[in-house]
């Protein structure tokens, strides 16, 4: 019974050899891309969340610095 194993391992060790290489290559392929989608999708959040702050800092930058300006743009309807 182990001959019988042992020479039928010994003639098949390079197919399944090839065969554990492909396996090995699908699942790295498969897990990289994965982690590509995971990447796009941390990108894609940060740059909602940059937009959001630049657009904080441009109502800031427009918004009235005294009372007196304040009173002015509620007046005119421009606030």
């Amino acid at each position: 019974m182990w001959a019988l194993f042992t020479s039928w391992l010994s003639g098949n060790a390079l197919r399944l050899i090839g065969w554990g290489a492909i396996a090995a290559s699908v699942a790295a392929i498969l897990l990289g891309v994965r982690q590509a989608g995971r990447n796009a999708e941390r990108y894609d959040q940060l740059m909602k969340i940059v937009e959001i702050k630049d657009a904080q800092l441009r109502a800031t930058l427009d918004a009235p610095h005294t009372r007196a300006e304040l009173v002015d743009r509620l007046r005119n309807g421009k606030f």
